[in-house]
Formats: structure tokens, sequence, C-alpha cells
């Protein structure tokens, strides 16, 4: 299996090449060179498994050229062990067709988990075996970040340096930042919005000077190895409500599209997928793109599920890449008319995701209603993120077709707007009811380019 790039002017490379890579060095993401298929009785085989089983059956295709079966399944145990919950991804029946896929039983208490615990095990497997160290370089909107450092941190061939829009992210995000000790894990409040970090990130990568001397490294929604974890519970969702006898919909909650793309991968691989379902809240982007209104980007305003603030969904790229006929040009032009503000899509490519995207939005007052309304009506406190996914399904359900929403956060990550939505105060879980007492380590930074690779060289080398 070779990994392209959806801008078509990068080397090739194998998984393990493409995933300590991160972003191609022209600019573009790396996906597989071809889809691989499962047969109808072998998604069906998947019945009854233990995730960790499921996940081996699904990814071993993309990485077998990097890492032995043994080593893999090793790789998987580990990555898992650490969940509270033994379906690792368990469902919730919230209506007579609709159900709820929990995500959020991993250490830092969202879907981010899935593939961070995973990826944190496939670079020290990788990197050890090359006898190199790298510095991992990654923007978030609140969970990635966390899920990041709980996954690299103590790793001796390892820096981690997370930026995340300072002032924009719940107070649980944020201490799961800068709570932890160690020192090669490092929380940068920038002063500016996600979109501000995501673009900082890619600018360092495509410094290749400041990118080769400090052996840059990305674990953000850009690296295809956080997308191949995701795909695994699509999967096992499904199956467990009658595919592949049966298709299944999903809808996603997503501001950087990574999640619901994973979903795609899946139904390309043939699960018998119905309907993939964007959600978004007031920072509507994708929704208005989907409705055929172009791709432009506004002003990112915060909101009470703050994860999908965002303007600039690096994965759309790769669903451009796909509705474009896999050719790399089209796409390179489009990123080139993103940095003046937008661009519109081709018809044919429009057709393309229109066959396989539809979306929703959801307002303030509707994501704290749905919090409201989903506890009285099945007993689920969702948190706003989840919200946002519940109340777009509700308006795609169809009587014939189970509906399966990702709830990618725990609640008690946003216990201000919970509380404010249902009265009730999320909970933290017991193993991390300190939090508010951690002593925490951040640095408030610049929104600048050259004030922040120069703090990451100095703080490197220490």
């Amino acid at each position: 299996m070779k990994y392209i790039s959806t801008r078509g002017q990068a080397p090739e490379l194998t998984f393990e090449e493409a995933m300590l890579t991160g972003l191609a060095r022209d600019g573009g993401l790396y996906v597989p060179s071809e889809i691989p298929k499962m047969g109808h009785d072998e998604i069906a085989a998947l019945s009854g498994l233990p995730y960790e089983d499921v996940a081996f059956r699904v990814m071993w295709p993309y990485v077998s050229d990097s890492f032995s079966e043994d080593e893999f399944k090793q790789i998987i145990a580990r990555a898992y062990a650490g969940f509270e919950h033994a379906a690792r991804a368990p469902l919730k029946q919230l209506s007579a067709n609709h159900y709820l896929l929990e995500l959020f039983h991993g250490p830092t208490l969202a879907f981010k988990d899935f593939a961070m615990q995973l990826i944190g095990q496939l670079f020290q497997v990788a990197l050890k075996r090359r006898n190199e160290s790298v510095t991992i370089v990654g923007a978030t909107s609140g969970d990635t970040g966390s899920a990041a450092i709980e996954a690299f941190r103590g790793l001796d061939a390892v820096n981690v340096f997370v930026l995340y829009p300072h002032g924009r992210v719940s107070e649980v995000q944020r201490r799961q930042m800068t709570t932890p000790q160690d020192n090669n894990v490092h929380a940068l409040a920038v002063d500016g919005d996600f979109d501000d970090c995501q673009a900082r990130v890619k600018d360092m990568f495509n410094d290749f000077d400041f990118r080769d001397e400090v052996k840059l490294a990305g674990v953000n929604s850009i690296n295809f190895a956080r997308v191949l974890a995701q795909v695994v519970y699509y999967f096992t969702s499904a199956v467990s409500l009658g595919a592949p006898h049966r298709k299944v919909s999903f809808t996603v909650p997503t501001g950087n599209f990574g999640d619901i793309f994973a979903g795609f991968i899946a139904k390309k691989m043939g699960l018998p997928i119905d309907e993939l379902v964007v959600a978004t809240n007031q920072n509507d982007i994708l929704h208005r793109c989907l409705s055929g209104q172009g791709y432009f980007k506004g002003e990112t305003k915060p909101s009470i599920s703050p994860s999908m603030d965002i303007q600039v969904s690096s994965n759309f790229e790769r669903a451009l890449f796909y509705a474009y006929g896999q050719e790399g040009a089209p796409v390179a032009a489009l990123m080139e008319e993103l940095k003046e503000g937008g661009f519109n899509v081709s018809q044919g490519a429009m057709q393309a995701l229109s066959e396989t995207y539809i979306s929703g939005r959801c307002s303030e007052d509707e994501t704290l209603a749905t919090i409201k309304s989903e506890l009285s009506t099945s007993g689920e406190l969702l948190c706003p993120h989840g919200a946002v996914g519940v109340k777009v399904a509700n308006e795609h359900i169809k009587p014939d077709v189970p509906m399966v929403t990702l709830a990618t956060a725990h609640p008690a990550k946003f216990p201000a707007a919970v509380e404010k939505a249902a009265d009730v105060h999320p909970p933290l879980p017991p193993r991390m009811s300190d939090l508010y007492d951690r002593p925490e380590r951040v640095t408030r930074i610049d929104n600048d380019l050259a004030v922040l690779e120069d703090h990451i060289r100095k703080t490197r080398a220490n």
C-alpha cells in the first residue's frame, strides 16, 4: 500500500513514512493509493468480536508493509487498554431507530483518544526501530491537544507542542492540556482562533528548513493514521445494528471533517452506509458548501461547542480529492483560492459530494434545547457537540434505516453549557476528580510564525 498526496506533487510513501511525515511536502494530505475492500462475509464475520480484533481486521491492509501482524496486534492492545468501557465504543439507544455511539470512554474523555492512543503506540514502535526522535506540533480546538499530550507524555523520542486558541476552549479541555508535568509536552495558548493555530502549524510544515531542523511530525487529523483509527468504530457499530445485511446511517458533529471522512473510507471499503450526515454548529461553512453555496471563509464565532469552531476544515481537502476524481491539480488550485477567501466547487464535484454527504446546522439555542429535551426523553446527558449531532440526525432519520449519532465527548468536558441547558452539573470521572487542583504549565504566545518557531527551537533543546 502506497500513500499519495491530494495535490499530486509529493513522492509516494509507505504507511510508516506517511505517518511520520504528516503533511506532504507539496502542502497536500496523504491518502491511500487505493482503498481495500471487505466482502459481505468478511464484514459479517466481525459480529461479536472484541473491538481490538475488529480494529486489526479493518486496519491491517493499510499498515501491513510497515508492521508485522504480531507487532500491530500488540500496538492495538496497548492503545485501548486504558479505555474504561469493555466495548470501547458502546451504543446507547435514544429512540426507536436512533442510536448514540459513545466515543468518550478513553483517557481524555473524547473521540480523539481512539486515534491518538493508537498513533502514540505506532510512533513509539517506529521511532525506536529507526533510532530517531521527532518534534510533534499540532493545533487543537480543544480535544486533539489533550489526547495528543496524554498519548505522548513521557516518551523519550518525542517532544510535543500543542497550539490552542487562548480563551476559546473549555476549562476542562484547557486543564487537560496544561496540567501534565512531563517535560516533553508543552501547551501553547495562541492569541487567535483555531484557524490561526492550524494555519501556523501548516506554515511550519511548509518551512522546510525548520521542518528538517527539528524533525517535524504531525498528529492532527492531517495525519491519515488518525483517520484510519476512526474507521474502525463505523464497522463495530454498524455490524452490531445488522450490517452487512442492512444499511446504517451516521450523523457526525464535525469541524475539521476527519471523523466524517473516516465514514467515507468505511463506505468505500464496503460497509453498507446509507447516509453520512455532516452536522455543524453556527460556524456552518461545511453545511453552506454542501448546500451548494461554495466554500468561503467567514468569521469564526465562539460557541458552546468549541471543538467545531472552525472555518478551514483540513480534511475537506481529502473529500475534494475524491470528488474531483483523485486528480491533484484541481485540488491544489482550490487550496490556492482558499488563501484568498474561498472557492466554488465545480458541478461535477458537487454532484459527487452530494452523492456521499448530506448536512444540517444547529444554532446555539437549538443545542441547549436538545441537551434539555434528550435528558428528559431518553435520560441521556449530551455534551454540546453530541447535541448538535442529535438535532441534525433527528431531521434525517428514515423509518427503515438505523441512524447512529457520534457522541464525540463526555458532557463533563463542557460543564457550563450542560448545566445551563439541563440544570445538571456533569461530574468528572473519579480518576480526574482533582483536575481543578493540579498546577498548570502553559505559555501564552503571539500568533506569529517566527515567534512560535523560535520558542519551539529553544524549548525543544532543553
